[in-house]
Order: C-alpha cells, then sequence, then structure tokens
C-alpha cells in the first residue's frame, strides 16, 4: 500500500475524531444520570430546591458574596463558600430568572467547598446559595440590583 503525506494526516485524524466521540457517549450518559434535570427545568424557586434535594434552611456558615449593584445583569459575579463539615453540593439559584436554577456543582471529598462563577441576572432579585451537606440543605440568600447600563436605575 502506498501511503503519502496526505492520506496518512486524513487517515490520522478520522481515527482520533471516531475515538473522541466514542470517547464521549460514556461522560454524556454518565452526565445525564447526575444532572437534576427536573430542577433545571423549574421555572419557580421552589421547584428548583425540590429537584435539587428539597427545602433548606438558612445557615451562617455559607459565605456567599454577589454584588450589591451589577451594572451588567448578563455576567454578575458569585462565589460561594461552606464551612459546613461533609459539604457534597452546592447550587446556586437566581429567582427572577425564566429557571431559577442555574449551577450544581458537585464537591469531592477531601477538597475545599468553595466555587466561583458568573450567572446572568434578568433583574433585581434574591440570589441563592444552596449547600448539601450529610444530606440535608442549608441555604444564604442576598439581594443583588441589576442596573441598566451602570446608571444605577
Amino acid at each position: 500500500m502506498n501511503l503519502n503525506r496526505r492520506s496518512f494526516l486524513v487517515s490520522g485524524a478520522s481515527a482520533l475524531a471516531l475515538l473522541g466521540v466514542a470517547a464521549a457517549w460514556p461522560v454524556r450518559a454518565l452526565a445525564k444520570l447526575v444532572r437534576p434535570e427536573a430542577a433545571f427545568t423549574a421555572t419557580t424557586v421552589n421547584d428548583a430546591l425540590a429537584g435539587i434535594g428539597g427545602a433548606a434552611e438558612t445557615s451562617a456558615e455559607i459565605v456567599f458574596q454577589t454584588p450589591e449593584i451589577a451594572e451588567n445583569g448578563a455576567v454578575v459575579p458569585v462565589s460561594v463558600t461552606s464551612n459546613i463539615p461533609g459539604t457534597d453540593q452546592i447550587s446556586i439559584l437566581v429567582e427572577a430568572n425564566p429557571n431559577p436554577l442555574v449551577a450544581v456543582f458537585s464537591i469531592p471529598e477531601g477538597t475545599l467547598p468553595s466555587v466561583m462563577t458568573r450567572v446572568k441576572v434578568a433583574q433585581t432579585c434574591n440570589l441563592t446559595a444552596v449547600v448539601r451537606a450529610n444530606g440535608k440543605n442549608y441555604s444564604v440568600s442576598r439581594e443583588t440590583k441589576v442596573t441598566l447600563g451602570g446608571c444605577g436605575g
């Protein structure tokens, strides 16, 4: 078989693409098992909470940071740190969004339960961090005001 450089590169690229697709299937299947689909499609905060394990009691051991005023609601920085032992999940909800649950983070045992991200906030409302520890949910909420064009209105 006469294999020139171009044929070799095309064959190699095809093989790598096929391998990548085959390797992605188990990851997608695992994601469907652990992703709380009902919670992400919920349209109310209570339904979203039910989808991630039920109502949460307020806890002072959660450090939840959001800006008081967000000049751009499309990229609002939030951070959550849990000081509750046994934390295995951190979720973030935005009350005024069409789908309030915006993120769920699984926290492996032995790691610092702290996350930082940016979320989209439709309008001025409460943002809520929910921490699951030892099979129980804990939460803390903060209001963030979203301004138009950073003019404070």
